[in-house]
This record gives C-alpha cells, structure tokens and sequence, in this order.
C-alpha cells in the first residue's frame, strides 16, 4: 500500500522558517517525482515545488523560488521542503504528492498518490 505521509506544518509569525517532511513508503519511487503543493482557503490547489526521486532534477514555482528548498533524504524515504522568509500568503495546508517522471510534474492532474496535508499558518 502506498502512502506518503506529511508533518511538519504550524504556525508561524512572517519572517520565520518551516521544515515539512514527506514520508514515502509503499512502492519504488525511482520513476516518479515528488512535489508540493497548496491549498490555501477558497482557492485552488497550487504547484509549489517538485524534486526526481533520485534527487537529479528540482523545479519551483515562482512564487517560492530563492525561498524554498525541497530535496531528499536517501536514508528516510523522505522528501523535505524547507520554508523559509514565510509570507502570510504562504498560509494554506500543504500536500505532497507522487507523479510518473514521463508527465509534467507541475501539473496535479498527473499525481497518482496524495498524502494528506499538513497546515502553515503564517501571521503578518
């Protein structure tokens, strides 16, 4: 059975760093990107990041890059994205999710796995 698995989340004041984790287990992931995404409160899901499970190719969204940093750690099956000078627009539940490597990983059409978010709060 697949699962990833989100923690991490809370709240924080504008400014201040996050670390979410996602813990992958269930299959082999050697084909498949793991990204981020979010959902702020009346708004769509959003692309934020995803990283190659082998580590080999990243890609952010605008609105995160120079900020966030998502990679991976090989012992624990485990995807990080590291939040740092959080904005109050940052605030949304943040999911991680599995897509094949052969599709566009920043769409969300494409994740065939889901964890089941994990919330930021970010106050000005």
């Amino acid at each position: 059975q697949v699962q990833l698995v989100e923690s991490g989340g809370g709240s924080v004041q504008a400014g201040e760093s996050l670390r979410l984790s996602c813990a992958a287990s269930g299959r082999n992931f050697a084909s498949y990107y793991i990204g981020w995404f979010r959902q702020a409160p009346g708004k769509t899901r959003e692309f934020v990041a995803f990283i190659s499970w082998s580590g080999g190719d990243l890609f952010y969204a605008p609105s995160v890059k120079g900020r966030f940093l998502v990679s991976r750690e090989r012992a624990k099956n485990t995807v990080s994205l590291q939040m740092n000078n959080l904005r109050p627009e940052d605030t949304a539940v943040y999911f991680c999710g599995a897509a094949n490597k052969g599709y566009d990983g920043e769409d969300e059409q494409n994740y065939e796995y889901w964890g089941q978010g994990t919330q930021v709060i970010v106050s000005s």
